[in-house]
Parts: structure tokens; C-alpha cells; sequence
């Protein structure tokens, strides 16, 4: 338990009236609650808990999901099936009174909210309020537009976004908040503006909005977008807006430049009316403003709340070490001095507790004594699970020089995504037809929060393939790195800013094909992780001194928090109060 006097950054001594409000369409909140899918989620969770550690004064918005995203099962072919994830609110969450009310389709729809709060490290509260449309009074199909995490058609999710953004809006106000700042992360929230437009024109008709009210409403928003390729941004047909959100709104969305190619373009329009943006990696920013470039799109790179993700054995290493890194994650680099046997120890033990839960999974007892390799991510086409599999026979090869070699998979396909469900198929398959005694590769079904704390922990070397540039920044690698285990992976993303190479893991050379790619996979897996996993433990054991020291100092959300109050959320503020102190005067004499 770190010393109560021990103060972090707080506003506190900084006053400023109002706070921020935090608009995502998923966050992981507790392992128990079924309100995320993946990264974007666990990003938007280990933000607020952050935020919280630090201090600062925020809300935060989302859906209830009262069904989950989805259970994952896998048959022996690695078919994929769903089923839903229910759950009670009330067993986690205190309803609040107030309710508000949307139009949706021309319906109107009342709202309420579920509140969780967020406790920091030093007792701070971030409240985290769910919304929730299944109320009597709204219909059968109202009822359900708070259910499924990106469940259902185009019709459904511009239906939840009118929930979240506008619904929510409406209900900071119901709930007697002061905003000074609204924080979109990514655009599903991003008619939050809308919102925020309509109630600066007091219910006139919004044709009526001047560049000033356009203006008020853009000194309030900042906005992050996730999304490296166009395909990725939330895009609805003009006939599917004007059905939902009525003609008006559409026509004038339409006047306001949040149009592209014959869609509202929900980053457009995000984009639009805010003063701030910013993507989550440098490279992730460069490609953002070629897709946007008529903005300034700005870098913020991701990263992941420590404490939540570092290991139990290796907390109580670190806490013996280094006992202020909870308190700030920069003191890890103080990592680079901890003691080899140590540090080999701890993650040994990791490793037993990973393998340990593969064999209570799939009944497959795996060495803890040989190189094992993790790879899980939602199974999207472009993260290219099976560029392990190019040379099949190489990487035998290299298995049996290895004196064994474990490849670990997880990860879900959205249930809409057909080819990302084949391309579990695919590992499967290849699974089942290139395992022997050397080489073992196994297939996780349901890869969730409790899953990945596993594998980021207690895999050896963590890999990830994506094509470039559609990384658009990755968080399980820095995950990973807090605990000692490097990247192998392509340079993309965070992996960019993140790669040092042979100290925080090594690079997957470009190439003009999958083939070369995976040629440079192979060769550094040969020639630099191979020799020094089998050869010198002591050597390894400083490689994973400098991947926590390098990269488990940075790429955290302590940090990240600092800059999106410093650069985003209150630039102004903290220029005034640089520029406004002024040196004691000297003494006589001195």
C-alpha cells in the first residue's frame, strides 16, 4: 500500500469548474460485465481508471449492453458460434432517477442510466453511467436498442448512436453536470455535437444555427479516432439518416460538410466540430490526416493502466524494487536494474498459471520449459493469423532446433464477419495437421479480459502480423511488455514508437508480400529469438529487464492520461497558469 501523502497530479490545486465527459459506445469496466468487445473497450476502461488514479475530474458514457457483445464457442473445426452474455446491472451498478428522452425514427424514446463508480488509487471517483432504453412505455424493439454491443445492421447501430450520443447529452444535463469539455472516443458518439448544437439553439430549428453556435459547440468537443482505413468509420446511406434522424437533421448534417460519398460520415462529422483531434500512434496520425486532410489531426498513443495488467508475481517483484510505479509507470524504468533471477522466476511462474489454464481448457499439457509464442486479437482478415503457417515446413524446422516450439491463439470474429470466422477455421485446420511432438499450436476459444492477462503474461514472445497501415495503434503488445515478454511483430501501430531492436524485441521487415514477410518472420525467430531463449537465459532475462524499463514506462495510460489534460482537454488553462506565475521577489542583498 503506497503512503496516503504521497499526492498524485490532481486538480485540485489546478480549480477549474465543470468537468470532462467521456463518450464511448464500449468500455471494460469489470472483468464480470460484458460491455466491451476488444481494444477499444479495454482502452476506454484502463483510460478512466487512470483518470482516476490521477485525479481528474470526469465522467464517463456509455450503453448498458444488457446482452454482452458475445460468447465464443468453437467446435473442433474452429466453427464459430455466439451465444449472448446476459447480466443484471443492479448486481454491479446503482440505477439513477433521472430519465430523458430521444426521437428515434420519429419515435419517442425514454432513457435511463445505470451509474458505476470508478474508484482511483487514492479514493478518487470517475462515475461511469450506462444507458438504458428497456423501460416500459418504449416499445418491444426500444426496448432492445441497449442490448447487444455491436449487434444487429446499419439500422440498429445509427439507432444506438442516437442513444448514446444525443441520449447522452441530453442525460449529462438531467444528472446537473457542468461540461466543460466533451471527449468522443471514436465516432459512434459522435452525434453527441448534434446534441450539443440543438441545445445551444434553446429547440429553435437547427437551420437556423449561425457559425457562432456552431463555433460553441466546437470549443467544447475533442474527439479520437481509431480507425487507419476508410472502411473503418462508421458510415450510414443518406435515406437510412433521414428515416432515423428525420429530414432536417440529415439536410443540415448535410450543409455542415458530414457527408462523403453519399453517406454521413460519423468521423466527419466528429471532426467537424471539434477543436481537438487526435489519433492514438504517430503513424496512425500521419495516415488520419491523409484521410482527412483538411484537418489537424494530432498523436496521443495508446497505452494501458499498469496495475490492471501487471501480474500478481510480478506486482510483488516490482513492489520490492520499485515501489512508487503504480503511483507513476515512469519509475519502471528503474526496471532496468532488477535482479535476473528474479525476474526469470516471476514470469516462470506466470507461465506455469498460462499453461495451467490451457490444459484445464483442452485437456493439452504443454511444457513451460519450451518457447511459446502468443497471437490474440479479434480475428480480422488484415491481422494475418496464418502468416505463421507460409513455410510450413520451416517452421518445423525451426520447431525442432527450438527443441520445441508452443504457438497460443485466441481471439473472435465479429458474428457478422464471415471471412474473419474462416480464418479461425484456417488455424485450426493447420493446427490439427501441423502439431507433433515439437511443434504444438492450440487454438483459445473465448478470448476475453481474464484470457489475455494470461497470455500477455505468460507467453515468451508476443507476435502480431498485421498488413500495414491498418494497425492503428494495438494494445496487448504493451500489455505484454509490462510484464517482461517482447514483440515480435510488424512495424506498425505503437510497434513503431515501441521497437528497439534486440532490447524491447524485434521487427518483421516490410516486404512486397505476404511471402517475405513472413521469410523475415521466420529468419528473426532462427537467428535472434531462437539462440537467445535457448542459449543464454541470462541475456533474455536482461531483454526483459529493458521491454519493461522501455517500453512498460511509456506506453501507459498514466502517461497517456497526462496528455490528454495537458493537450487536449485544458491546453488553455494550464498556458494561463505557466504564463501567469510570477518568480518571488529577491530578497535585499541576496
Amino acid at each position: 500500500m503506497q503512503p496516503t501523502s504521497s499526492k498524485p497530479f490532481s486538480y485540485e490545486t489546478f480549480p477549474i469548474s465543470g468537468v470532462v465527459a467521456y463518450f464511448s459506445m464500449e468500455i471494460a469496466i469489470n472483468p464480470a460485465m460484458p460491455t466491451y468487445s476488444g481494444g477499444l473497450g479495454v482502452l476506454a476502461g484502463d483510460t478512466l481508471r487512470s483518470m482516476a488514479d490521477l485525479g481528474v475530474p470526469l465522467v464517463a458514457f456509455s450503453l448498458i449492453h444488457r446482452k454482452g457483445y458475445f460468447q465464443q464457442h468453437l467446435d473442433a473445426s474452429g466453427v464459430q458460434s455466439e451465444d449472448i452474455q446476459p447480466w443484471n446491472p443492479s448486481d454491479f451498478c446503482v440505477e439513477e432517477k433521472a430519465r430523458v428522452t430521444v426521437s428515434v425514427e420519429g419515435r419517442t424514446v425514454t432513457v435511463r442510466c445505470w451509474r458505476y463508480d470508478l474508484v482511483g488509487r487514492y479514493g478518487h471517483v470517475v462515475p461511469i453511467y450506462l444507458l438504458d432504453t428497456d423501460l416500459e412505455g418504449n416499445s418491444g424493439w426500444d426496448r432492445g436498442l441497449t442490448d447487444h454491443l455491436y449487434g444487429g445492421d446499419t439500422n440498429y447501430r445509427l439507432q444506438q448512436e442516437i442513444v448514446l450520443g444525443m441520449g447522452g447529452v441530453r442525460m449529462v444535463h438531467a444528472l446537473g453536470y457542468r461540461v466543460n469539455v466533451y471527449h468522443m472516443n471514436e465516432g459512434h458518439a459522435a452525434l453527441l455535437t448534434l446534441g450539443l448544437l440543438e441545445r445551444q439553439l434553446g429547440g429553435g430549428p437547427l437551420g437556423a444555427a449561425t457559425e457562432t453556435d456552431i463555433e460553441q459547440v466546437r470549443k467544447k468537443c475533442v474527439f479520437t479516432t481509431h480507425t487507419p482505413v476508410p472502411a473503418g468509420h462508421d458510415r450510414f446511406y443518406t435515406e437510412l439518416a433521414i428515416r432515423i434522424l428525420g429530414s432536417d437533421r440529415t439536410s443540415r448534417l448535410e450543409t455542415l460538410g458530414c457527408f462523403r460519398d453519399g453517406m454521413l460520415n460519423m468521423t466527419l462529422l466528429a471532426l467537424r466540430f471539434s477543436r481537438y483531434a487526435n489519433g492514438v500512434a504517430m503513424q496512425h496520425a500521419k495516415i488520419s490526416r491523409e484521410m482527412f486532410p483538411e484537418f489537424p489531426i494530432d498523436s496521443i498513443t495508446n497505452g494501458v493502466h499498469a496495475p490492471t495488467w501487471v501480474s500478481d508475481t510480478f506486482q510483488q517483484m516490482l513492489d520490492a524494487h520499485i515501489s512508487s510505479w503504480r503511483r507513476d509507470t515512469l519509475y519502471l524504468r528503474s526496471a532496468i536494474d532488477l535482479p535476473e533471477q528474479d525476474i526469470l522466476a516471476a514470469h516462470a511462474t506466470n507461465k506455469e498459471a498460462l499453461l495451467a489454464e490451457v490444459a484445464r481448457r483442452t485437456h493439452q499439457a504443454l511444457n513451460p520449459k519450451v518457447l511459446t509464442l502468443g497471437f490474440a486479437r479479434r480475428a480480422a482478415t488484415y491481422k494475418r493469423a496464418t502468416l505463421l503457417f507460409t513455410d510450413p515446413k520451416r517452421l518445423l524446422e525451426i520447431a525442432t532446433k527450438a527443441g520445441g516450439l508452443q504457438i497460443l491463439y485466441a481471439g473472435k470474429a465479429h458474428p457478422q464477419d464471415e471471412p474473419g470466422k474462416a480464418l479461425i477455421q484456417q488455424v485450426v485446420a493447420e493446427a490439427a495437421k501441423l502439431s507433433n511432438d515439437m511443434l504444438r499450436i492450440v487454438y483459445l476459444e473465448n478470448y476475453d479480459w481474464d484470457l489475455g492477462a494470461l497470455m500477455t503474461a505468460g507467453v515468451d514472445v508476443w507476435v502480431n502480423t498485421p498488413r500495414r497501415p491498418y494497425e492503428a495503434s494495438g494494445t496487448s503488445g504493451m500489455k505484454a511488455a509490462l510484464n517482461g515478454v517482447p514483440s515480435l511483430s510488424i512495424l506498425d501501430g505503437w510497434w513503431i514508437e515501441g521497437c528497439v531492436e534486440g532490447f524491447t524485441g524485434w521487427a518483421i521487415e516490410d516486404g512486397a508480400s505476404d511471402a517475405e514477410e513472413a521469410d523475415s518472420l521466420y529468419k528473426k525467430l532462427e537467428t535472434a529469438v531462437v539462440p537467445l531463449y535457448l542459449d543464454a537465459p541470462e541475456k533474455w532475462a536482461g531483454l526483459m529487464r529493458t521491454t519493461v524499463a522501455f517500453n512498460g514506462s511509456y506506453f501507459s495510460t498514466n502517461r497517456m492520461a497526462r496528455q490528454y489534460t495537458r493537450n487536449a482537454y485544458y491546453p488553455v488553462k494550464l498556458i494561463e497558469r505557466v504564463t501567469s506565475w510570477k518568480k518571488p521577489p529577491r530578497a535585499e542583498g541576496a
